[in-house]
């Protein structure tokens, strides 16, 4: 309680002194080393000392033929992001369909995460999710030096990316100069603080260069939800729903960087770690006819859920003049373990012939989930000028292995209606057993090798390139018969990739870009077990043949300085996907008997995405504002599928996505202050069994610094300031007959909200 009271009064405190004078970010100056857009690192630069200082910082425009867009840590840092995910939400094309709150999964060009290739210092990281995808939400932002948008693929990245890859480039040691120290606390709207505490430094040391982070903070997102349950649209109120949902705990981080020379070469040696440990607590409860009274109670559910997840991932790299080029050599290893226990407790009051609260009954679910999961890569590779040109080979080994543990135990009591004594709750469990497809092995071996050449002429730059992606896949799956639980796959893929850039003055180029990327299958699509009621009353059988989606994708792109610092962007892009997996029917008759099916994952048709992408980050020195900068970029998306029931689009693509914001320095204050406004558009999905339309209200945040002398800078921060919500509306079905008849299981509008956060942060530079 102290301490609440003591937070409101800091805050009201501080929100009087620095409305009065106001924000810019602590322009820590980083140089960043050129890596070519893959992460790695080039010849040493000079290093820089952090410094406070009071300038804006814009997106940068990079040198890459491809289309990259580049932001550095200090675009976004004045509104003191927690998590990559929460820088994510201010760039081009980059939607959410998380929880209010919640930035996990990338949804780039709004296509769904799976689709979307996350990369860390040039390299895939490992998820926890079955469609491969990572959860950005998991690195903190202190970690970052800057993140890359990379719109099309070149020969010497990984092809997995139809959406596209987002490059999360960690700091190094050749980032800094110095240190900073970093304090603060976060407020909730259920009147919780949470701390933080953060420190860097980097420089010389150890005959090289040294760079050390560490991080802690503490996250919390308090949520309420109201659901609406109807027979069908229009039709009669079944029941109403009421649900607190809390999600709490403390994310841990710590990276290092070292680089020194040995021999004529250089030594890199990388390495981070994240822990996050969470606690989701869910209570519900259904009443009868929207009539909230006890004597209408129907359940009564709580539902927690603990999850530890470790993200780590350590790399070596050694780089040396060889035969006239520069040849390289790396060797990493990444992983991580996720570690959940869940356990939802459900008790029903079935009154059709007694009053509450007789005739009870409760039904208890506990499942354990232990996921884990390693890749070790090698990649050998040359770089050369050939006629002029530069040329770049090599090849990438990757071995993976996931492991996937799925335990579950249900207890299920009827209480009879007789007086006591009842029978005791939650009664005895029994053992754990694994679930169908929760047991297993996934196997997978990549050897890519690749080559890339770049070139000009005149006023033309371009790149060229092929990848080939083999690939040997094994599945094992302990859940099934014997004779299925081992399968095996293999296949090879050419990925060429084209990147043209027409410098049209010293400010402006026109870019084309022309690639062919893939998309694995889901990790839970592979496996041959048979899922029981999955989708609907249809059971869901999976399938170790699928193929990989395969796109051929283009992109043009039109770009523009705006002065020294400010750019605008237009770009077009267009994918067309074929073997596209979707579920299909096999004609076998499901376990609930006529009507039902027996469904499976199949490549089966072809879809395109397309859209329009616009960007500008600029002071606004034109009309004399040059302490004022502006921010906004739009994208507008669009796509086209066939399902079994018609024509739709990608499932969950928003239609829209954009950001609109300012900073203005007060230069003789040593203050900034500044406000941004993102909404994405509806997005809706179907899939066998459910349809749902989502929607979500605008987020605005806004931030107020001051700056003291050369090393102190203290910041508030305010997110989600408009109270927004998620909007959800289901339509569920049991068959497929009652799909295309419309004839609903269950009509439900659900809305979530969730409420404002503040943050008070001081930061010392040294």
């Amino acid at each position: 309680m102290k301490k609440n009271v003591l937070a409101a009064s800091l805050s009201r405190a501080l929100a009087g002194a620095l409305l009065v004078a106001a924000l810019p970010a602590v322009a820590q100056s980083t140089v960043a080393t050129p890596d070519g857009g893959d992460g790695r690192r080039g010849e040493a630069t000079q290093l820089e000392a952090i410094e406070v200082k009071g300038e804006i910082v814009y997106r940068d425009r990079t040198a890459d033929t491809a289309p990259v867009l580049s932001y550095d840590l200090e675009y976004f840092q004045q509104f003191e992001p927690l998590t990559v995910g929460d820088m994510l939400k201010r760039v081009p094309s980059v939607a959410f369909l998380s929880d209010v709150l919640e930035y996990d999964g990338v949804r780039l060009r709004g296509l769904d995460p799976g689709y979307t290739q996350i990369l860390i210092n040039g390299k895939r990281v490992p998820g926890a999710g079955f469609d491969r995808s990572f959860f950005v939400d998991r690195i903190p932002a202190e970690l970052v030096e800057r993140i890359e948008i990379i719109r099309s693929a070149s020969a010497d990245r990984s092809g997995d990316a139809i959406a596209g890859s987002l490059n999360i480039v960690l700091r190094d040691g050749y980032s800094l100069d110095g240190g900073y120290l970093r304090a603060g606390a976060l407020s909730y709207s259920d009147d919780e603080i949470e701390p933080l505490v953060g420190a860097v430094w980097g420089g010389e040391a150890l005959g090289g260069n040294l760079l050390l982070g560490a991080n802690a903070q503490g996250r919390r997102n308090p949520k309420q939800k109201y659901s609406w349950r109807y027979d069908a649209p229009g039709g009669g109120l079944d029941n109403t729903e009421r649900q607190t949902d809390v999600r709490s705990g403390e994310d841990y981080s710590f990276n290092a960087d070292y680089s020194v020379p040995v021999g004529q070469g250089q030594f890199g040696l990388r390495a981070f770690f994240v822990r996050t440990d969470r606690m989701q607590e869910e209570f519900s409860t259904e009443y009868s006819a929207g009539v909230e009274t006890d004597q209408n109670i129907e359940t009564l559910n709580a539902n927690d859920l603990d999850i530890r997840t470790d993200n780590w991932a350590v790399d070596m790299d050694y780089s040396l003049p060889m035969a006239g080029g520069e040849t390289r050599i790396r060797l990493g290893q990444a992983g991580i373990d996720d570690e959940q226990f869940e356990f939802e407790d459900e008790y029903e009051y079935l009154r059709d012939a007694n009053p509450f609260p007789e005739d009870d009954r409760f039904t208890g679910d506990r499942t354990y989930t232990d996921i884990r999961d390693r890749e070790i890569s090698f990649e050998l590779r040359h770089e050369r000028d050939v006629a002029g040109k530069e040329l770049r080979f090599g090849v990438e080994v990757v071995d993976k292995e996931r492991e996937t543990s799925i335990l579950a135990d249900r207890n299920r009591i009827t209480i009879p209606n007789a007086p006591a004594p009842r029978p005791a709750v939650p009664g005895e469990f029994g053992p754990y057993l694994p679930v169908d497809g929760g047991l297993g092995t996934i196997e997978e071996r990549r050897i890519e090798p690749f080559v890339r050449l770049n070139g000009e002429a005149g006023a033309f730059e371009w790149e060229t390139g092929l990848r080939y992606q083999h690939t040997d896949l094994d599945v094992t799956d302990l859940t099934v018969d014997p004779a299925d639980s081992k399968s095996s796959k293999d296949y090879g893929i050419l990925l060429p990739s084209l990147h043209l850039r027409w410098n049209l003055d010293d400010d402006q180029r026109l870019i084309a870009s022309f690639a062919r990327t893939l998309r694995r299958p889901n990790f839970d699509q592979v496996t041959p077990a048979l899922l029981l009621a999955e989708l609907g009353d249809n059971d869901l059988l999976g399938n170790p043949d699928l193929e990989p989606e395969r796109a051929w994708g283009l992109d043009l792109g039109w770009e523009r300085r705006l002065g020294r610092r400010g750019v605008v962007g237009v770009n077009l892009f267009y994918r067309d996907i074929s073997d596209l997996i979707e579920i299909a029917n096999t004609g076998v008759e499901g376990d609930e008997g006529e009507g039902t099916w027996v469904l499976q994952p199949r490549n089966t048709g072809d879809g395109q995405v397309w859209g329009a992408e616009f960007d500008l980050s600029t002071p606004l020195t034109a009309f004399g504002m040059e302490n004022t900068g502006v921010f906004f970029n739009y994208s507008w998306l669009d796509s086209e599928i066939e399902d079994s029931f018609g024509t739709r689009k990608f499932n969950d693509q928003s239609d829209y996505v954009f950001n609109v914001g300012f900073i203005q320095d007060l230069v003789e204050l040593d203050a900034s202050f500044g406000l941004t406004y993102r909404k994405q558009g509806e997005a809706w999905g179907r899939i066998i069994g459910e349809e749902v339309r989502t929607s979500y209200n605008g987020d605005l945040e806004a931030f107020v610094e001051k700056r003291f002398g050369e090393a102190w800078t203290l910041r508030l921060t305010g997110s989600n300031l408009l109270d927004a919500s998620k909007d959800e509306v289901f339509d569920k079905f049991n068959t497929l007959e009652d799909q295309v008849l419309r004839d609903h299981d269950e009509y439900e509008v659900e809305t979530e909200k969730g409420g404002r956060l503040y943050q008070l942060v001081l930061r010392y530079s040294f």
